[in-house]
Formats: structure tokens, C-alpha cells, sequence
């Protein structure tokens, strides 16, 4: 199984990892380590992927696979409400796999640099422009200034095509976002190429992050390692975890 560990200076208690879709069971159009149980693949074959990521991190307590629906709300581990609908989760407790899925959106790994809070969240563009990640940061309830984020695998700047709905929602929060967008083909088109990485660093640091790493992929061109719906529409998800030991 092939996995990425985050590259970031994060405290030695602190666990986290990033799947690929090498090393699962998984049968085309979903090979082969598919985690996501919505997208048609067979479910025997999504809960042996499962298990065999659980085996591979030596994961003393499973993930709780989120119902994840673009929006802002996060949830915190442990959780009793059985409400997974959530796209972003936080743990202050050891051993809870703050866990989310992607196949394009941006997947954000948090913690703070005393390894008392981790957090992980699903940042799609309406999701990050709606404030997902701000969110996140206030439910870490840490000050930002301690807290160190992440940026997993994403569709890259030179793939993320999108409208001029998009550009104006994120210029409505900041200005700024105008310098993440490029405009892209027929001018009467009102298509742009968005980066989506940009547009999370400078949410981030608009929050008060500076510590931010990651951001060197593009899951739409990388179609060996990764998962993307741009590309494929129909295929697997990846997962982004992190932990507290």
C-alpha cells in the first residue's frame, strides 16, 4: 500500500497519513485502494480497503468515515449524536482518526504545535469559500498563531477550470483571491483556471496561520497515484487522517 506522510514539523505525537489509490482491492473504474462506499464500488471490496488501511497504520480505534456535503460544519470526536454529516472534524482526545475523503477538493490536515488538538477538513471550492477551514480553526479552540496546517493532494492550478461565480465568491471574502484565479479561453467565456492551494493559504493566513505546508500535487494529472472525479467522474476516494497517540 502505497501512503504519503505529510512533510511538516509537526509534534512527535502526532500521526497522520495520506492514501493514494495503490494497494487496494478495488476493481477498475474504482482501483484500487477506493475508501468511499458512496461512489458505486462494491462495498465488500470498499470495507476490505478499509481494513487493510487500518492494518497498514496500526489504527487502534477505526476512522469515522463522514457524510461529507461541501458545507462548513465540524464535527468533534469522540462523537455519540451518529450525525456524520460534517466536513470537517477535530479530536482533543488520543487515538480518535480525524479522517475525510477526496478525489479533487483539498483535503486539510491541522494541529498546534503542542500536539494537544488535531483536525481534519474536506475544502472543495464552496466549502473554503463558505469558511470551512475557518470553522475548523474555532473549533480547535487554539490560538491560530500555534496551529499548523497541511494541504494534501488537489486538483492543480493548471486543471481547476471553473466560472466567474466562482472568482466572485471568493473576491466578496477577500480581494486578494483575485491574484488565485487566471483567466482562462474565449474572454466572453468568463472561465478561469483557480488555485486552489493559493486560495487556502491565503484564507489560512487571513485566519492567523502562517505555519502552512504541503500543496505540490495535482490529483487530475497524476492519475497513477490518485483518484480524481474532474478526470474519471466515476471513481474512488482518498482519504487524509490524522491523530493524537
Amino acid at each position: 500500500m502505497s501512503v504519503i506522510q505529510p512533510c511538516w514539523p509537526a509534534p512527535a505525537n502526532v500521526h497522520s497519513a495520506q492514501t493514494t489509490r495503490l494497494g487496494g482491492v478495488s476493481q477498475p473504474p474504482f482501483a484500487s485502494l477506493n475508501l468511499g462506499t458512496h461512489v458505486g464500488d462494491n462495498l465488500t471490496d470498499v470495507a476490505a480497503n478499509r481494513a487493510r488501511l487500518a492494518e497498514r497504520l496500526r489504527l487502534s480505534t477505526p476512522p469515522l468515515w463522514l457524510e461529507q456535503v461541501h458545507g462548513t460544519r465540524v464535527l468533534t470526536l469522540p462523537d455519540e449524536s451518529g450525525n456524520l454529516i460534517a466536513d470537517a472534524v477535530v479530536s482533543h482526545t488520543s487515538e480518535q482518526v480525524c479522517t475525510i475523503m477526496t478525489a479533487d477538493c483539498l483535503p486539510v490536515l491541522f494541529c498546534d504545535t503542542a500536539g494537544s488538538v488535531v483536525a481534519a477538513a474536506h475544502a472543495g471550492w464552496r466549502g473554503l469559500a463558505a469558511g470551512v477551514l475557518e470553522a475548523t480553526l474555532t473549533a480547535m479552540q487554539v490560538d491560530a498563531a500555534a496551529v499548523m496546517a497541511w494541504l494534501g493532494p488537489a486538483i492543480g492550478p493548471s486543471a481547476f477550470e471553473v466560472g466567474g461565480e466562482v472568482r466572485a465568491a471568493f473576491m466578496a471574502n477577500s480581494p486578494q483571491a483575485a491574484n488565485a484565479f487566471v483567466a482562462h479561453g474565449d474572454p466572453s467565456a468568463d472561465k478561469w483556471l483557480a488555485d486552489i492551494y493559493q486560495l487556502a493559504r491565503l484564507t489560512l493566513g487571513n485566519a492567523g496561520v502562517s505555519q502552512i505546508y504541503g500543496g505540490e500535487y495535482c490529483t487530475y494529472t497524476d492519475s497513477e497515484r490518485f483518484f480524481s472525479y474532474r478526470r474519471d467522474q466515476q471513481t474512488g476516494r482518498q482519504a487524509s487522517l490524522i491523530w493524537l497517540e
